[in-house]
């Protein structure tokens, strides 16, 4: 192993409470707490959008409150059927260049491994892969691999889809067994919301817990890209699994978007990155919301989500402060690095052409907009 040996825990509640817990739902006509006509109005988004969750997470709801953030994670709303957006709002389709794998920044390749998760956020940025006949996703990993090894650029593969935490673990110590064994690879990254959807998938997994361990150490580490959007879903279990991670040697961070009646409160976000500091799991990334098709309810506008990012590290620690306001747009990872009153600066943090890495940035400052797209450049003396 190349991991230090870390003595697994056992569980600590009956095996079937968990199981029973971490029952799929997949039907909207389940959710009893919604009226009998919510559930039918509901159904109608379910065609277009997928919906999905587990009693774990659902449990987490305070169903007395129309307006609790978890529900508006999870429970879709009949506004997400309006007009909006574009289902691949960051051309991400641009970036493929082998069948299950993108290609966008030169040291970093993407391999969409799954086409599913195990639930399905309202605001997602890639709904499109739990449509029917979506062919994104490869579940042969060979060409992936094949050009993985023939690129040796690449030194940092982050494995997502959907959640790679869905895969069966035998499935994925192949492909991650497969990826270390390729010299020029250093890092290996999954992205996944499994900690704060389901964290039994890994206290209750030995085999997931020996891969991970295995994989982390002083040769090169797993990162765990985690996805906590709301304080609320660090559960004591959740903080486990957190901790679990940490000491099986995995690296973990957090990365989400700023999502309107989840976590658009400046009292929310600090609490969020000063949770995900102690336990261990630092905010990395705050995403600008993608304009993505569905997600209008779920929308915040540049400036806001700038206030509310530099509102909420307002008297944290270091460790609380250090994640970045980006956007993912289809030219590259766009820093919002300052809004005054008159213009919005940004600067590339990652690009897709190399001539613009770090580039700078200022536009005319617009409040209602939400996507670069949106902004005007400023001219000289404006």
């Amino acid at each position: 192993m190349r991991g230090n040996h870390t003595h697994l825990p056992t569980p600590t509640c009956p095996a079937t409470s968990r199981i029973r817990r971490r029952t799929v739902v997949r039907d909207v006509a389940a959710l009893t707490a919604l009226s009998p006509g919510e559930r039918t109005r509901l159904a109608a988004v379910t065609e277009r959008y997928s919906f999905g969750s587990n009693e774990y997470y659902l449990g987490l709801i305070d169903w007395s409150d129309p307006r609790d953030p978890i529900r508006a994670l999870i429970v879709p709303q009949e506004t997400e059927l309006d007009e909006f957006g574009r289902l691949d709002a960051s051309n991400e389709a641009a970036n493929t260049v082998v069948p299950g794998l993108q290609h966008k920044y030169g040291d970093t390749a993407l391999v969409l491994c799954v086409e599913a998760c195990g639930g399905y956020c309202r605001y997602c940025f890639r709904k499109r892969l739990f449509m029917p006949d979506n062919a994104e996703v490869n579940r042969d990993f060979g060409p992936a691999l094949d050009y993985i090894r023939d690129t040796p650029q690449v030194t940092d593969v982050l494995l997502t889809g959907g959640d790679p935490l869905l895969l069966a673990t035998s499935r994925l110590a192949t492909l991650i067994r497969a990826l270390r064994g390729i010299p020029h690879v250093r890092t290996v990254r999954i992205g996944t919301k499994m900690l704060a959807f389901d964290p039994y998938r890994l206290l209750d997994d030995p085999a997931l817990q020996e891969l991970l361990a295995e994989q982390s150490g002083p040769g090169g580490r797993v990162y765990l890209m985690c996805h906590f959007d709301h304080p609320r879903e660090f559960t004591e279990p959740a903080l486990e699994a957190v901790d679990l991670a940490l000491r099986l040697g995995v690296v973990c961070v957090n990365q989400c978007p700023v999502v309107a009646g989840v976590n658009d409160d400046p009292a929310v976000l600090r609490e969020l990155f000063e949770t995900a500091a102690s336990a261990g799991c630092p905010q990395y990334y705050l995403f600008q919301g993608r304009p993505t098709a569905g997600n209008g309810p779920f929308r915040v506008p540049i400036v806001r989500g700038w206030e509310l990012f530099t509102e909420a590290r307002r008297g944290t620690s270091g460790l609380a402060r250090r994640a970045r306001f980006v956007m993912s747009h289809e030219s590259g990872k766009v820093e919002v690095v300052g809004v005054d009153e008159r213009h919005i600066y940004t600067r590339y943090h990652r690009a897709k052409d190399a001539a613009d890495e770090d580039r700078l940035g200022v536009w005319r400052r617009d409040d209602s907009a939400i996507w670069l797209d949106d902004l005007e450049p400023a001219g000289v003396g404006s």
